[in-house]
């Protein structure tokens, strides 16, 4: 009986070795303003961000999607208010941030509203100011400054960060969109290469796709209440922009995950 009793003890021990722990399914963490996740992300006002749709494009069985973004948020407050500190404890090695930030940027640095700017550029130079929405100390950095902190803070955690020039707005001039090729874009480019990071142009795509569709549908059926904020459709348009950047990435592993393209 004792013999018998070793012998399944044994079985055991050997069936359990040969049990490989289920490895976790990566995720995708998205931080950003409105235009990645507008409102609660439920469509509120019939207005959607691009991240509410980004699940459409990839596998969901083998990878995760989370979106952390917060309409009003700079790369500053998303920061500043503990936004990014959430992200950053959740994160594990091989897990994915996407970074979109630039509209809010050019907020007054400190005023009573929303006190959100930041200083243009990449540079590393700084201004401290006494908070008069927060009533703190703090010390403002620019825009470049915040992106490569971003870049940082995720490779620490051994995650994968890839940057996105913001969507561009509405806005029009002799039939061509206004691209923010001199300021936010630019800066959001050196800022991705300067860290080492992955880069998607979004605001040269989606402003090419609406070019494509005219600035009538642009008008009437991507944007609805403002130059900012896009209808679903407009959302699906910016979600499919950024899975094109994804497949245009060199050396990325992210294109393994994604729904094979539709016609």
């Amino acid at each position: 009986m004792i013999r018998y009793s070793i012998m399944f003890i044994t079985l055991l021990f050997l069936s359990a070795g040969n049990v490989t722990e289920k490895k976790p399914k990566p995720t995708i963490y998205l931080i950003g303003d409105s235009t990645v996740k507008n409102g609660s992300g439920k469509g509120d006002g019939g207005l959607w961000g691009w991240g509410s749709y980004l699940h459409q494009q990839f596998d969901t069985s083998k990878i995760s999607i989370r979106n952390f973004a917060l309409g009003g948020r700079s790369s500053r407050t998303f920061i500043s208010e503990g936004l990014w500190e959430k992200v950053l404890a959740k994160l594990k090695p091989g897990d994915y941030v996407f970074i979109q930030f630039g509209h809010n940027d050019s907020s007054p640095v400190n005023d009573s509203s929303r006190a959100r700017g930041t200083i243009k550029g990449t540079g590393e130079e700084t201004i401290e100011i006494d908070n008069i929405l927060t009533k703190k100390h703090e010390i403002v950095h620019t825009y470049g400054w915040y992106i490569r902190k971003y870049i940082s803070d995720t490779k620490d955690k051994g995650a994968i960060p890839v940057v996105c020039s913001l969507v561009p707005r509405n806005i029009w001039e002799n039939g061509k969109v206004t691209r923010a090729s001199e300021d936010y874009g630019k800066w959001a480019k050196e800022s991705a290469e300067s860290g080492k990071a992955f880069y998607i142009d979004l605001n040269e795509t989606v402003a090419g796709k609406y070019e494509i569709l005219g600035e009538e549908y642009v008008k009437t059926k991507l944007f609805i209440t403002d130059h900012t904020h896009t209808t679903k459709a407009g959302a699906i348009i910016n979600a499919e922009a950024v899975v094109e950047g994804i497949r245009e990435l060199k050396g990325c592993k992210l294109k393994k995950y994604l729904s094979p393209p539709t016609p």
